[in-house]
């Protein structure tokens, strides 16, 4: 009887533990071949003139992948790493290895979605099977009190009835060991200027700094219940609150259900944890996206008309993304996350809120803006929240204006605009 081989396809699900088309591929097959595809696709210049996935993002990738490849060895095997269209490059290396299968984690935005059919159609001539699991979610999607077509359009009525409703499913057990054939080459993961990116360089006015990869943001998500558990023993957790942990759920180095059973296990309670309604916002997104797909892409969103705009847009857009509008806030956030790759969530609000309400700049520019720079960029999350923000969004209240925080509270005393406008970066 012949051995049965399965190729696994590692796309955002970065990781060994929690995931379930390596642990089903170790338990349908004789031997899997792991593979991580470089899309050129990924790394081009956009229309706009920028690139479609700057620097900072880049280098996380790189080093998540090679994580990943490092805790695959650990297991006995290996990752393959190719480079080109998936479409050609699955295909061609399913012939090779003499597989049976396909295996990926099925995602929801409609460039990535393409993407997956594109391969499964090549598959198929070949009569191969490209098999979808769920994996990117808090609550699988078979575990809704809805279907995803009925999915209610309201955050808070989705949190209500999902909460009540809806559990989370136990994390699943990572292989033991893993057999792969022999490979002709295992190929190398790239270098940013490889990928024809500079390199991004480090800004000592961050006071953090973010790696790829599972192991790190292990480390990352112990550290946070440190700090967390800390600051509620004084009381005192207006600073804990961001965990940071968002650039490795957007690549899938750490999934939803493992972040929601460490807080289990920390013993915190869950429905008032912040870390579950940052998940709970991030799996709205996607399913939004599963029932709507392109007209988050839209300027008109789910209204019948895009906001107003100003006639001067270039102008008003490149002040804007420089930082250099005269607002200091936005202007310090804007700088730092040109400088690193990443901004906290309510500067990310005032920025948005301010290019779209204020200087009335096209939604979706910022929007594009946001998907080169961010290292946590997740086309559903990034999208969704810049729709809601435009008032363009799947919000049932009409002329809804989404209000951040005064810039004042964010930073009462100044100390933040003085950091980034007024020192300058140390390499």
């Amino acid at each position: 009887m012949s051995e049965r081989t399965i190729l696994v396809w590692f796309r955002n699900d970065l990781r060994v533990h929690d995931n379930e088309i390596l642990l089903e591929a170790t338990r349908k097959a004789d031997k899997i071949v792991p593979v991580y595809v470089f899309d050129p696709h990924y790394f081009t210049v956009t229309p706009g003139g920028g690139q479609k996935t700057g620097s900072h993002r880049a280098q996380f990738l790189i080093e998540s992948v090679a994580d990943l490849r490092h805790n695959l060895q650990k297991l006995g095997a290996d990752l393959l790493i190719a480079h080109g269209n998936p479409a050609e490059v699955i295909p061609q290396l399913a012939v090779q290895y003499e597989v049976n299968e396909v295996y990926h984690h099925r995602e929801v935005a409609l460039e990535e979605t393409n993407i997956s059919e594109e391969v499964e159609a090549a598959l198929w001539k070949m009569k191969l099977n490209l098999k979808h699991f769920i994996g990117h979610t808090l609550y699988h999607k078979e575990d809704l009190p809805f279907p995803i077509k009925d999915i209610p359009d309201s955050f808070n009525t989705f949190k209500k009835k999902v909460e009540r409703d809806s559990n989370v499913r136990p994390c699943l057990a990572t292989p033991e060991l893993i057999n792969m054939p022999a490979l002709a080459d295992a190929g190398q993961i790239p270098t940013l200027d490889d990928l024809g990116l500079p390199a991004p360089g480090a800004d000592v006015r961050a006071g953090y700094s973010f790696k790829g990869g599972e192991t790190i943001a292990w480390h990352q998500l112990e550290q946070f219940f440190a700090n967390y558990s800390a600051a509620r023993n004084t009381k005192s957790t207006r600073n804990s609150a961001s965990s940071k942990l968002s650039p490795w759920l957007a690549l899938g180095c750490v999934s939803p259900r493992q972040v929601y059973w460490e807080v289990v296990k920390h013993g915190q309670e869950i429905n008032n944890h912040p870390l579950m309604l940052e998940l709970l916002w991030r799996d709205y997104f996607r399913f939004m996206f599963k029932k709507h797909s392109h007209r988050f892409f839209n300027p008109e969103g789910f209204k019948g008309a895009a906001p107003e705009l100003a006639d001067n847009q270039e102008e008003l857009f490149e002040q804007w993304k420089s930082g250099d509008t005269g607002v200091h806030f936005v202007d310090a956030s804007m700088h730092e996350l040109n400088a690193t790759g990443f901004i906290g969530n309510a500067h990310r609000q005032a920025v948005a809120a301010y290019l779209v309400k204020d200087l009335k700049v096209d939604w979706t520019r910022g929007a594009q803006w946001f998907e080169e720079k961010l290292i946590d960029y997740s086309p559903a999350s990034n999208w969704g929240n810049w729709a809601y923000i435009a008032g363009v969004g799947n919000d049932p209240r009409e002329n809804r204006y989404f209000s951040p925080k005064a810039y004042t509270e964010l930073d009462p005393k100044g100390e933040y605009v003085k950091l980034w406008l007024n020192s300058q970066p140390v390499a």
